[in-house]
């Protein structure tokens, strides 16, 4: 979408697991300078999720990022979770 400003706009700081930070600034295809302006936010904040047990329990549907997200959304007590998640075709 190219419109990562509207996150800090409506979010002014955003937590997101070790996973996700991998799959978008590591792995993740160059969709609109994603990669750089992930990799390059002060306000984004890459956190460790520390029940790594509670992620390896999810169901098998869930890929990494997203149970970190959710494990991690708990730790934190968060307020809001937000996930963009697209299945591959087959």
């Amino acid at each position: 979408m190219g419109r990562i400003d509207l996150l800090r706009q409506l979010f002014h700081r955003i937590y997101i697991p070790q996973a996700v930070s991998h799959e978008a600034v590591v792995t993740g295809r160059a969709v609109a300078g994603a990669k750089r302006e992930v990799s390059s936010a002060d306000w984004i904040e890459v956190v460790s999720v520390k029940d790594r047990l509670e992620v390896e329990v999810m169901p098998d549907e869930l890929d990494l990022g997203e149970a970190e997200t959710i494990v991690l959304a708990s730790e934190l007590r968060a307020d809001w979770v937000l996930m963009d998640e697209k299945k591959e075709a087959a």
